[in-house]
């Protein structure tokens, strides 16, 4: 029973991963491809999409990318999983009415929200800038880590804290060695769920930053737009690898005995 259930384990992986790969198929076949015409059943081939990934503006795009996304992850998870301790472990009057406010950045037109936002980053010089655009992405990012980690709090078994507690553990001990690896799984999600919110974002990094903070998206919108695919193609492949790695990363916590850590049924 074992080796079946490990055959079908790695059935469900090796599907998991061609779901995840083959869309990238296309992507690919479009770096290379020099010219695709009809009714050619082939592109003729071209390194220039390839060579595009040396060029210095997007290597520059790619650590700006990286340096924001990886900026947002930290600070939403921390900032949401304050929140979500408040949420998922205690009931208290207007419990409900915080929990939609957490919310709201999402619910109300991002588009709307940041042109408002604007105005104040203009006034404490934050416009244009890489801090900017870090803060502003926040308010996307910490709502759906709010929301898993309310959900991560509201399985944690308070027993396991007291005790910690009765044994002589002090508040930083038992949040080290107690809570945080009871709500590690759902800490992962949250941090991965920040991280594709602000890698893939477009709008907010185009009004804050003002087209001075160069990010992927950005030069794959302009790649877009001048229609060449080619380099679309290219920085598309680019822009899919961390999501596709992170997924690989935490696709345990997502499945198994460990998805009901992260399960919403308890909020």
């Amino acid at each position: 029973m074992s080796r079946a259930a490990s055959g079908r384990r790695a059935a469900g992986a090796g599907l998991l991963a061609a779901a995840l790969l083959v869309p990238l198929v296309p992507l690919l076949l479009w770096a290379v491809a020099g010219e695709f015409r009809y009714p050619a059943l082939t592109p003729e081939l071209s390194g220039r999409g390839l060579a595009l990934l040396g060029d210095p503006a997007v290597r520059a795009a790619l650590g700006t990318s990286l340096l924001i996304a990886l900026t947002v992850a930290a600070l939403a998870t921390v900032i949401g999983a304050a929140a979500g301790r408040a949420l998922g472990c205690h009931t208290f009057p207007g419990r409900r009415a915080v929990q939609l406010l957490l919310l709201a950045p999402v619910i109300v037109p991002t588009l709307a929200v940041t042109l408002g936002i604007q105005v104040f980053l203009i006034r404490y010089g934050l416009a244009d800038t890489v801090a900017g655009v870090v803060l502003v992405q926040l308010i996307p990012t910490v709502p759906y880590v709010s929301l898993v980690m309310s959900a991560s709090f509201a399985g944690l078994d308070a027993g396991v804290e007291d005790a910690g507690r009765v044994l002589g553990a002090g508040p930083v001990r038992r949040l080290v060695h107690v809570t945080l690896p009871a709500v590690a799984p759902g800490l992962a999600v949250a941090a991965l769920f920040a991280f594709l919110i602000s890698w893939s974002e477009y709008i907010l990094t185009l009004l804050i930053g003002g087209g001075t903070v160069q990010t992927l998206p950005l030069l794959l919108f302009a790649a877009i737009g001048s229609a060449d695919l080619t380099a679309a193609a290219a920085l598309s492949l680019v822009i899919a690898v961390p999501p596709v790695l992170l997924v690989g990363l935490t696709a345990r916590f997502l499945t198994g005995p460990t998805a009901a850590t992260v399960g919403f049924g308890r909020l």
